[in-house]
This record gives structure tokens, sequence and C-alpha cells, in this order.
């Protein structure tokens, strides 16, 4: 079984509203700002659930996790092997994405030294225009980032960010061998 995600470039995402007295707080990732530990194949970058490295699902160093970096998007596929796939908290997650319910996708990256990359950020001011959804947010433009892993996520802070299950038989359907008989039929549900 494969899981296949997209992150795109250059979306913004709301981290925070400001609440009542604060700023609100908008991050935008650039194109291949991840580009440093993505196009090294010898750093291993995982794939977990909701960023538990206890919760693994798949790695470039074991393999199962191939990168491709773009000016778009961060695109990836996983693949899931029959081990894994008999691990509870895997079952657990693949039901999520099979019931539309976790189908997110959130980088877990850090931003390198000043040493290395001098300004791995650029901030600036949103501005005040309410009308066309501009409410003085401060924007993060992340330039460059060290990309340690990617998480499926319930909610991600951006939207357009997500996974989805492929593993297709002749008749279109989902084939989630080992999966058990109740999850076997939900996924049969779920047609792309």
């Amino acid at each position: 079984m494969a899981l296949q995600g997209r992150f795109p470039y250059g979306k913004r995402a709301v981290l925070s509203d400001g609440g009542r007295t604060g700023r609100p707080k908008k991050e935008v990732i650039a194109p291949r700002a991840f580009a440093y530990r993505v196009n090294d194949p010898k750093q291993d970058i995982h794939f977990l659930v909701g960023h538990s490295f206890d919760k693994p699902l798949a790695s470039r160093g074991a393999g199962t996790l191939d990168l491709l970096d773009s000016d778009d998007a961060l695109t990836f596929t996983a693949t899931i092997t029959e081990e894994m796939q008999e691990v509870s908290y895997v079952k657990d997650i693949l039901a999520g994405i099979a019931a539309g319910l976790t189908l997110g996708i959130s980088p877990g990256f850090r931003l390198p030294p000043k040493r290395a990359v001098p300004e791995p950020e650029m901030i600036e001011d949103e501005g005040m225009d309410p009308e066309n959804g501009a409410h003085n947010a401060i924007i993060r433009t992340v330039l460059a980032a060290l990309l340690y892993e990617i998480s499926v996520v319930t909610r991600p802070a951006y939207p357009e960010a997500q996974v989805e299950a492929r593993n297709w038989g002749p008749d279109g359907l989902l084939r989630p061998d080992g999966l058990g008989d109740g999850l076997h039929r939900t996924l049969n549900r779920w047609r792309a």
C-alpha cells in the first residue's frame, strides 16, 4: 500500500488569529524551502503520524519514502509495508484516511543556523485591508528550512496539503491487504 501526498509551496497558513489583543500570525513556505535536506538522499526524513517519532509510517533511510521537490510543491510517496500494516496505530491512521477524517499533511522542520543561512526567513506586515482579508497580520515567509519529517494530521495549518491512499485493484477499489474485514469494507466505499 502507498500513501501519496502533496505539500504546496507559496500558500498562506493562519497560525494564530491573534486572540483578543494580539496580531494574527501567518506563514508561507517558499518554493524549494526544504531543498537542503530533500535534495541530499543521505538525509533521512521520516513520515509520521501526528509528528510523533514513536509512530513512524515510512522513512527515506528504510527505503520506503520517496520525495520530489518542485517549484510548486513537495510531493511524496510513502510505501506502507505489509509488516507495518499489522501495527495498531497504522491501522488506525489508515482507517482515518479512508474515512476522510485524517487527510492533512504537516511538515516538521526547523530553521538552519544563521552561520549556515544568514536569512532563512522574511518577516513582513500584511497591512490593514479587511475588505480583502488583510487584518494587520505578521507574515513569516520561510525561505530555507531543515525538513526532518512529514506527518499525517487531522487539522493541518495548510489546508491544501493532503494525503491519500493508493492501492488500487482492477475494479478501481482500494485493496487494504491484511487490514481486517470491517476496514476493508470501509475503504472500499471511498473512490478517488
